[in-house]
């Protein structure tokens, strides 16, 4: 998009033209004001009527003179006010250079690399909590325990039905074999032994019944007791003795001890430029001595709605007991890419064909288009090479309506 002067010409030719004409009707009404019949029949009758007519064309002279004069008066300061610069709003950034190999530094937390909620599978009262938040539990130990006495009592009426389908069958089981030897024998009919048979096999299913009933009895007075699937530390607590829980409700989460992660909000900019095989360093923010490094193991596929950052856990390796859980550590990560000046896109334009941007005179605080080199075009900015020096001050915004040499207001101040 080329920067042309070809409007200032034609619009001072326009005006130009509408004051010639504005001037003729002028000299025109006061032509025929002067000129009148009545004028012409005064100078015609006699010496006294004569005076009358001169005096009154001296009047109309002093009216002409003061009508010029608040004509000029006025076209003077329509010229003025046509000629008022338009002053544009922009918005203005300062340009820094950034080097290759540009070293960026986040601040974040330490987090487990795997947390789980601990519940119990069946509902009931708490009668006993065992941990707190900060205690450290192993594979299998109790953490809380819920009232057993119904668990209990179904436990003991499972077992009674067991052993009372078990005398059934071992009955049934009986008949059935002195049945089949008295068919053998032919000392019985065949339908009683069928009955037998038949009698058997029901006990048998209702046995088996019995037997399932015991075991879910079993696994019902083992789910009282909540147990730590793993080793950890416990992180936060949802019950306490007395309260009545219900299925699946978050009693403990446990951090395993499979590993930490270091937590970091970073911008959309760095995430383009960043790769997971990119090495960290991570490092205590109030001992920078205790130290460890770690890669990019989630980046989370959203940004947060609030911040516009997305959310990154780096994997850490062998790290140190000093980071705990919650601390804060400073992530440290070197860049490769070739250096340049980072503008945002809303910044560059072209002129003649060329990549420009607007660069502000903040003495005049006019705008001039500049060429510049571009090297890169990333997600919400350019990386420009060339034609631009640190220092300078860019247009960013309300460069649409710009031209050379025109006078600008940062936005923000007074217009």
């Amino acid at each position: 998009m080329g920067h042309e002067h070809f409007g200032g010409d034609r619009c001072r030719a326009s005006d130009t033209g509408k004051r010639s004409a504005w001037w003729d009707a002028i000299f025109h009404t006061l032509r025929m004001k002067f000129t009148s019949p009545e004028n012409r029949l005064e100078i015609a009758d006699n010496t006294g009527r004569k005076v009358c007519m001169i005096r009154k064309q001296k009047r109309y002279t002093g009216l002409l003179a003061l009508t010029l004069s608040s004509t000029l008066l006025a076209a003077c300061d329509r010229a003025e006010k046509q000629a008022e610069p338009v002053v544009r709003p922009v918005r203005v950034m300062t340009v820094v250079e950034q080097q290759a190999g540009e070293t960026v530094t986040l601040s974040g937390t330490v987090e487990a690399k795997t947390e789980v909620d601990l519940s119990f599978r069946i509902g009931g009262r708490v009668v006993q909590r065992l941990v707190n938040v900060g205690d450290r539990v192993e594979a299998g130990q109790l953490l809380a325990r819920l009232d057993a006495q119904d668990e209990e009592n179904a436990l003991r009426a499972a077992q009674a039905s067991v052993v009372a389908a078990e005398g059934q069958f071992i009955e049934a089981e009986t008949n059935y074999g002195r049945q089949r030897q008295l068919l053998n024998r032919g000392h019985t009919t065949r339908q009683r032994y069928d009955q037998a048979v038949q009698v058997m096999n029901t006990l048998r299913s209702q046995l088996e019944v019995a037997t399932a009933q015991l075991a879910i009895a079993k696994t019902r007075l083992d789910d009282t007791g909540l147990y730590a699937d793993a080793p950890g530390e416990i992180t936060a607590r949802g019950t306490d003795a007395g309260q009545v829980v219900q299925p699946g409700q978050m009693a403990f989460r446990v951090a395993r001890k499979d590993g930490r992660d270091a937590v970091f909000d970073a911008p959309p900019n760095l995430i383009s430029r960043g790769t997971r095989d990119d090495v960290i360093d991570v490092a205590l923010s109030m001992d920078p001595s205790v130290a460890t490094t770690g890669r990019v193991r989630e980046v989370a596929p959203q940004a947060d709605p609030l911040t516009g950052t997305f959310r990154v856990r780096v994997g850490l390796k062998d790290p140190p007991p000093e980071l705990r859980l919650g601390s804060t550590v400073t992530g440290r990560i070197t860049l490769e890419g070739q250096g340049g000046i980072s503008v945002p896109a809303s910044a560059l334009s072209r002129s003649n064909g060329t990549p420009a941007v607007w660069v502000l005179d903040s003495t005049s605080n006019t705008v001039s288009p500049r060429p510049v080199e571009v090297a890169a075009h990333r997600f919400s900015e350019v990386i420009i090479t060339g034609g631009l020096a640190t220092g300078d001050v860019v247009v960013t915004a309300g460069i649409q309506t710009l031209r050379p040499g025109q006078k600008v207001r940062l936005l923000g101040q007074p217009s």
